[in-house]
């Protein structure tokens, strides 16, 4: 490019040159044409000349050369010549006939060239050949001075030598500013070349091309959101997956902070947030932020070449099949864990009825088993108790309190909780409900005995309300214990904050026109937090028995 550039300003300059040299030349002999028409007029409108050539042209005969030699014309025509730098003045009469010469054997001769122009009356300036060589020569009639009529002509020369003097002048002036020029367009060349590889990284346009190639391929080929910002923020780069997830159709030339995101997904795209649920593993790790319906991480990555700054790159993953996934499977591990823990209860009771009975008490076996059968029938089950016998959460809760037995946490549902309808969203449900027992145990394990966690859960149409307490230290910083900042550095099992996190489970509940709360930072007469949830659109009505069948 650099060639290029130096080769298209030579040929400028070189073009440049010969305009200005041919109009130099021309202007030359123009002045010099000029200069002897000019000399030629006055010579011809002399008195003495129009005399002369009058009488001359009036005689009859051919003057002879002896005769002119040191005449009146031939001293007229040689002081002009000397005044004027002239190569020559000639004055002929209406015959052609030299009356006067630079070289007197030519006196009485007739000129080389035409002077019926001149004898016609008219001026003419041209440049001829004659005895003296080539010359820039003016030719004017000399008029009779009682007629005014043309009798001869005065011609006057000038060598191209005198014309062109001044040539070398301009030449050299016209090289010198064609040299500075070159020069110029040189190191303006160069400079542009710095500019360009500076802009473009040292890479050349070929290269240009096939990165431009190959980032098309790429962005659109992988299934991921990229989207890449410069150091003042204003992004650069973004696929269509990043668009469709961030729900911005024209990212590319916006600024980071002034996209109409949530504060977390713009604290994370700018690579201001660390990983919390990971130990904080560095900036480069992710928390996973609610986009509409989809769950992602955000991941950033410094991006630098040559020691030079060029920005962040984010990648957004989308993980909402994976959470819902994952969110089953814990619910799934959940079911698995308090049939264990029924198992090994069963179990028990077996072993305790059975040696009862091989030690011959049979009635305190039966009143035993009584017992047991007792528990056994109520509505909602051993730790839902008669307050709550919507399946799902049933089902959810006793597998909570058998996890929680096993850590020496009691979870009982409060004597108010009152469910009607059936739950129809059971993701969203039990990753808040879990999330927030999950967080109640943790902390209750490190609260004073007695251990305990209350659920209490109240339907109102399709919206269910849960209040989740604990027996545990309480909140230390409630007003930002739904924040993404780092936590402190303490066992991650004795704070609020584990599983999913509390800021996924609170934009979890916005996605769904709800909200998670804090209601009671607690760290009181014993008794710990209390968060509540209100999940909207999550419940619908049970389905009415068939006609005939047992209400």
């Amino acid at each position: 490019m650099l060639l290029l550039q130096l080769a298209c300003v030579t040929v400028v300059v070189a073009i440049c040159t010969g305009v200005f040299v041919g109009i130099g030349v021309q202007q030359l002999r123009a002045e010099a044409e000029t200069s002897a028409l000019s000399i030629a007029r006055t010579v011809a409108a002399g008195s003495d000349v129009r005399a002369g050539v009058a009488r001359a042209s009036a005689d009859v005969g051919t003057p002879t050369n002896a005769s002119l030699r040191g005449g009146p014309l031939s001293a007229l025509a040689a002081a002009a010549e000397a005044n004027t730098g002239a190569l020559f003045i000639v004055i002929t009469d209406d015959h052609g006939i030299r009356l006067a010469h630079p070289e007197p054997q030519l006196l009485g001769a007739e000129v080389s060239t035409s002077f019926a122009e001149a004898l016609a009356g008219r001026e003419t300036v041209s440049w001829e050949s004659g005895t003296l060589g080539e010359s820039a020569r003016a030719k004017v009639p000399v008029r009779d001075p009682n007629t005014d009529e043309p009798v001869g002509e005065v011609s006057v020369g000038f060598a191209p030598s005198s014309v062109f003097k001044e040539l070398p002048l301009l030449l050299g002036g016209v090289a010198l500013a064609a040299t500075v020029a070159l020069a110029l367009g040189a190191v303006v060349s160069f400079v542009i070349r710095r500019r360009l590889e500076h802009l473009t990284l040292g890479l050349q346009p070929e290269e240009l091309s096939a990165l431009v190639q190959n980032q098309a391929a790429v962005l659109d080929g992988v299934g991921d959101g990229v989207l890449a910002y410069g150091p003042d923020d204003v992004v650069t780069v973004a696929n269509t997956t990043a668009a469709r997830l961030l729900g911005i159709s024209d990212l590319v030339g916006r600024r980071i902070h002034d996209l109409a995101l949530p504060g977390p997904v713009i604290a994370a795209l700018a690579g201001e947030t660390k990983s919390l649920s990971t130990g904080g593993r560095g900036p480069d790790a992710a928390d996973p932020v609610v986009l509409a319906d989809h769950v992602v991480y955000i991941d950033t990555h410094p991006v630098s070449r040559a020691n030079r700054d060029l920005g962040l790159i984010a990648v957004i993953r989308d993980r909402t099949d994976v959470v819902t996934l994952t969110d089953r499977l814990e619910a799934v591990a959940s079911m698995t864990d308090a049939l264990r823990v029924q198992r090994h209860e069963f179990a028990n009771r077996l072993h305790v009825a059975a040696g009862l009975m091989d030690a011959g008490r049979v009635p305190d076996a039966r009143d035993y088993l009584d017992d047991v059968l007792e528990t056994s029938r109520t509505a909602g089950g051993p730790s839902a108790g008669e307050h709550l016998t919507e399946p799902f959460l049933v089902s959810l809760v006793e597998a909570k309190a058998a996890q929680a037995g096993e850590r020496g946490v009691q979870l009982t549902v409060g004597q108010d909780s009152l469910v009607r309808g059936v739950v129809s969203v059971p993701e969203d449900v039990a990753t808040v409900l879990a999330n927030l027992v999950d967080n109640a145990v943790s902390a209750a394990v490190y609260g004073q005995q007695p251990r305990w966690v209350d659920v209490e859960l109240l339907d109102d149409g399709d919206t269910l309300v849960m209040t989740v307490s604990d027996s545990g230290q309480g909140v230390s910083n409630g007003a930002r214990v739904f924040s993404d900042m780092e936590r402190m550095n303490l066992d991650p099992d004795a704070v609020h904050g584990r599983g999913i996190g509390l800021p996924l489970v609170r934009d979890i509940a916005a996605r769904l026109g709800g909200d998670v709360w804090l209601a009671d930072a607690g760290g009181r007469d014993g008794n710990g937090a209390v968060f509540c949830a209100r999940l909207p659109g999550v419940m619908r009505a049970p389905a009415r028995p068939a006609q005939g069948e047992e209400s």
